[in-house]
């Protein structure tokens, strides 16, 4: 199942804050926004059974996520590798191997020097799952991009990904790009394994 018959691999893309971890309340902001430490970093309910269910399965996992905190002066550069290993030890835990995880640490109005203005890697560019698709041989049409943003759905299409968007009552567009959607990962993980099994 994770390979199709040209033998090239099938995968999951994941963006993380609101899909893999809970999104933080910043009172200042006054909005929910990814964690600033790792202690705020808490997995979702169900996240390890679902991506341990698409591993079993034989897709590959990736994370790909905007993570502009630093670039916004919210956190130091160092807290990000910090949140980073935690979510890498949660999942080594349970036996479940990212095949890459990437991140975009630019913002368009960004304030640190050389994290700041336009990038070829922040979302909804397709560039990381590019990347992945020539290093990995990946089969795109029979792959996934999952997310909580519209800028991940625009991501996925771009990438020529099939797309899930996860509802959540913070964030969800009156209209989206995504080819389904599904209130949690667990959900989604389910969508994809059945689609699948049918086309296979």
């Amino acid at each position: 199942m994770g390979r199709d018959r040209h033998g090239r691999k099938r995968a999951v893309f994941l963006d993380r804050d609101g899909v893999i971890n809970r999104n933080v309340w910043n009172p200042k902001a006054s909005q929910y926004e990814s964690p600033l430490t790792a202690d705020d970093f808490q997995l979702l309910p169900g996240v390890l059974g679902a991506l341990a269910e698409l591993q079993r399965a034989g897709f590959l996992l990736f994370v790909v996520s905007n993570q502009p905190n630093y670039a916004k002066g919210k956190s130091a550069i160092d807290a990000s590798a910090v949140i980073h290993r935690k979510l890498m030890t949660l999942a080594t835990n349970a036996g479940i191997i990212f095949a890459g995880c990437y991140y975009c640490f630019h913002h368009p109005e960004g304030s640190e020097s050389g994290y700041a203005g336009s990038c070829i890697c922040r979302k909804p560019s397709p560039y990381f799952l590019n990347h992945a698709r020539e290093m990995f041989d990946i089969d795109m049409p029979n792959s996934w991009m999952i997310g909580d943003r519209e800028s991940d759905m625009q991501c996925g299409n771009a990438a020529g990904a099939q797309t899930i968007f996860i509802r959540n009552s913070r964030r969800t567009p009156v209209h989206t790009v995504a080819d389904c959607s599904a209130s949690r990962l667990s959900l989604a993980a389910q969508w994809i394994l059945a689609s699948s099994q049918r086309a296979s």
